[in-house]
């Protein structure tokens, strides 16, 4: 690990103003960072320590939705009695992202921040675009896998590694910025996250010492939630698909869904072609085998991942099946 200093932030103007200084970034949870700076991969030469900022409250708001600090550890999200009734997609979502101990210590603003990565970027001999601009991406020809299927280029097949933003993207959650200048916006989430291109090194919209100081859930949308991860093993491990669904069904029909994928994209992967295949159609499984079909029109597998494209068929058809399902049950009761 390379030489560096280090800050502890006092308020959140001063942390954004520390961090716009060359070379400085913040740290909360650390449990990305900290690995990548171990391997040299990231090398800050300043970092601002954010994680005693009092950013970490979930709050209601006056529309019925729910504001979540930055700074709120996964584990105090997931476990949170509001979350889990109103939002189990969420929940749910936390809870399969990482091992206990990791969510203890990983914030909110920082599993947004996760760098979307494949084993090649950790791999300093091997090419990689997104490590190096410009040296190539040895995936694509490689062990490519656990790589993405849809909306990735010639530059870059990683996928977005974390499940919470794919449960937010369902949600329309948006994410509070706090800028250098001292000036505040919000974003939403799917607009947050850029699709590879030419630039793959370059992830979100955020601007230079640009800080998140919070997510905004919109009020709980109704019908039936649900969050399921496929992935190789139980215990801690990348999606290989994921799937955040919400549906509400009126008798026999589905009167709405949203539709989220992990594990396929360079950033959460928003269906929209799904959910346009599912409204006003009857709620059976004909229906979500065509609304997979759409979602997969575009895919594209490079050798290695090919099977992921059946895979994320199957996984919607299966989550869309079980959101019904909670959403007729809690339709009667």
């Amino acid at each position: 690990m390379r030489p560096f200093t280090y800050e502890r932030a006092t308020d959140a103007r001063a942390a954004v103003a520390a961090a716009s200084r060359p070379g400085a970034t913040f740290i909360s949870g650390g449990t990305n960072l900290l690995d990548l700076m171990k391997l040299e991969i990231e090398h800050p030469s300043h970092l601002v320590d954010i994680s005693r900022l009092p950013l970490g409250d979930i709050e209601e708001l006056p529309d019925g939705g729910l504001r979540i600090g930055a700074q709120a550890a996964n584990s105090e999200v997931s476990a949170d009695a509001r979350v889990r009734t109103s939002y189990p997609v969420l929940s749910e979502a936390l809870v399969a992202g990482a091992s206990g101990q990791l969510r203890n210590m990983a914030s909110v603003g920082g599993n947004l921040l996760q760098r979307t990565r494949c084993p090649y970027f950790y791999d300093t001999t091997a090419g990689c675009n997104k490590r190096d601009p410009g040296s190539g991406c040895a995936a694509i020809g490689g062990f490519n896998r656990t790589h993405a299927i849809l909306g990735a280029s010639d530059a870059c097949i990683a996928t977005h590694p974390s499940d919470m933003a794919v449960a937010m993207t369902a949600l329309e959650a948006r994410i509070e910025l706090l800028g250098a200048d001292g000036t505040a916006r919000d974003v939403a989430i799917g607009d947050f996250y850029l699709l590879p291109g030419d630039t793959p090194h370059i992830e979100t919209v955020l601007r230079p010492g640009e800080m998140i100081t919070g997510v905004v859930l919109p009020p709980p949308p109704p019908g039936g939630q649900l969050y399921r991860k496929v992935r190789d093993r139980a215990s801690y491990e990348f999606a290989l698909v994921s799937v955040a669904a919400v549906v509400l069904v009126d008798g026999e029909t589905v009167a709405d869904a949203r539709v989220a994928f992990g594990g396929v994209a360079h950033k959460p992967w928003r269906s929209v072609a799904a959910e346009s295949a599912l409204r006003d159609r009857p709620a059976t499984m004909a229906t979500y085998r065509s609304a997979a079909e759409a979602a997969t029109r575009d895919a594209v597998g490079r050798g290695g991942n090919d099977f992921k494209i059946e895979l994320a068929r199957r996984t919607l058809c299966r989550t869309l099946d079980q959101a019904a399902r909670a959403a007729r049950a809690t339709r009667a009761g």
